[in-house]
């Protein structure tokens, strides 16, 4: 019996290899970020290895960008990422301790400067990021797994009286971590539904994003909820009126059914949502004190309009501005931990936080930055072609959804090193680094 000769074999050039494999493994920290998301937070949320992991991204991007000896991005993208560092740093300034302008502006250049940057470089094609939108499905649905057994098991965070809302492994202390995650899952898997060519990937992200209906429902979240009908629902019309129809009848059918013959949630459900209109007739005491820290934030904003009280300035002055209405702070237990009060330390709007803390400023620079990134996306997706839309529209629903959500809820908590690698994205794909081809439109080879 003959051995086969080594040239029977084709041979495969190492170069060619490594060209496609390279952009996969540039963007496995940014992976490794998402996937450390799932692991159990402790109720103080400090130190987490998903922050300590985006420490490591940026120093690969820095890494990288050093090994190019090149200009790592445009002067656009240069403009646009690196505005928020004006107001935050102006804002730094001015907080009441060092110790606070330390934190802040750690926190702030994290989220919003240095983890999306570090994503933009090392996202090199369209591979690499939809990998990393993977990821994020793949977290939400880890996330809405464990959500969906507190609630079937009443093991979950309290909810009127009952250890009943989904909060995955973030726990009571950030019952908004859970429905953060599992809403980015929703939006990332109906882009990618919206966007495939091909069937079979197109159906497992449909399926994804219907089964995550669940658990962002169970997560009992008002502004996740809203946030993610509007990303979801804008992701569908840029998509086509008729796909968008098709959809929309098939998230219905699902709701019917989960809620309707099932009878999941089907009460606490209806109470919640109706509890979002109700600011005057018998309102809950979350959305009074969410009003109340509203209007506080705006009367700080009145007495200083131009670079606000300085980074973590809120909780100083919310008493000061605020009615009587106002709790001290709201009551958290289940989910594994015993019942603690959590002080309101934001009025659980980023556009007000930020023009209390950061004054006009802070919001022009922030706040623009992101509107800036969003334009930018979405100019690049009407002159893309369809073959594109599989990374386009995820990414422009991610950042879309944020902006809204931002209506009714801030930075903080474990979750938010997970914003800053879902704006990196649409940063990538809006602002592409100077020194690589833009992403490409063509299609890529499965």
């Amino acid at each position: 019996m003959s051995t086969p000769s080594a040239a029977s074999f084709p041979a495969v050039p190492l170069p060619w290899a490594l060209h496609r494999v390279r952009p996969v493994l540039s963007v496995l920290p940014v992976v490794a970020v998402v996937v450390l998301l799932g692991l159990p937070v402790t109720p103080d949320g400090a130190g987490t290895p998903a922050d300590a992991a985006s420490g490591l991204v940026v120093l690969c991007a820095l890494v990288q960008a050093v090994r190019r000896a090149g200009r790592p991005l445009t002067r656009t993208a240069a403009i646009v990422l690196g505005l928020p560092v004006v107001g935050i740093a102006v804002a730094a300034a001015g907080a009441a301790t060092t110790a606070d302008a330390v934190s802040g502006l750690a926190r702030y250049l994290q989220a919003f400067v240095l983890v999306p940057i570090a994503v933009v470089l090392l996202v090199r094609d369209r591979r690499g990021a939809r990998l990393v939108l993977w990821s994020v499905v793949g977290l939400a649905l880890w996330q809405g797994a464990i959500g969906v057994r507190q609630y079937l098991t009443g093991t979950g965070a309290s909810y009127q009286g009952a250890d009943i809302r989904a909060v995955g492994t973030f726990g009571p202390s950030y019952v908004m971590g859970m429905a953060t995650v599992v809403a980015f899952g929703v939006v990332a898997a109906t882009g990618l539904a919206l966007g495939a060519r091909e069937r079979r990937p197109r159906l497992v992200a449909a399926g994804c994003a219907l089964a995550l209906l669940v658990p962002l429902a169970l997560s009992f979240s008002r502004g996740a909820w809203i946030a993610t009908a509007v990303a979801c629902g804008a992701q569908l019309l840029l998509a086509g009126v008729r796909q968008a129809v098709k959809v929309f009848a098939a998230a219905v059918a699902a709701s019917v059914v989960l809620v309707g013959g099932f009878g999941l949630g089907a009460a606490a459900l209806e109470e919640r949502l109706t509890s979002i209109t109700q600011v005057t007739d018998a309102p809950d005491q979350s959305v009074v004190d969410r009003y109340t820290m509203w209007a506080a934030a705006g009367e700080i904003w009145r007495r200083h309009p131009v670079t606000g009280v300085g980074l973590k300035g809120f909780p100083a002055h919310r008493d000061g501005h605020a009615s009587l209405a106002l709790s001290s702070a709201s009551d958290t237990e289940g989910a594994g931990q015993a019942f603690r009060r959590q002080p309101l330390l934001s009025p659980h709007n980023m556009y007000l936080l930020l023009l209390s803390e950061q004054g006009m400023l802070g919001l022009l620079t922030v706040a623009g930055s992101w509107v800036a990134v969003l334009v930018c996306a979405l100019r690049r997706l009407r002159r893309s072609g369809r073959a594109a839309w599989d990374c386009a529209l995820p990414v422009c629903g991610l950042l879309l959804w944020q902006l809204v959500n931002f209506l009714y809820a801030d930075i903080g908590g474990p979750a938010t090193v997970l914003t800053a690698v879902c704006l990196g994205l649409t940063a990538w794909w809006a602002l592409p680094p100077a020194d690589t081809a833009a992403p490409s439109t063509k299609p890529v080879p499965r």
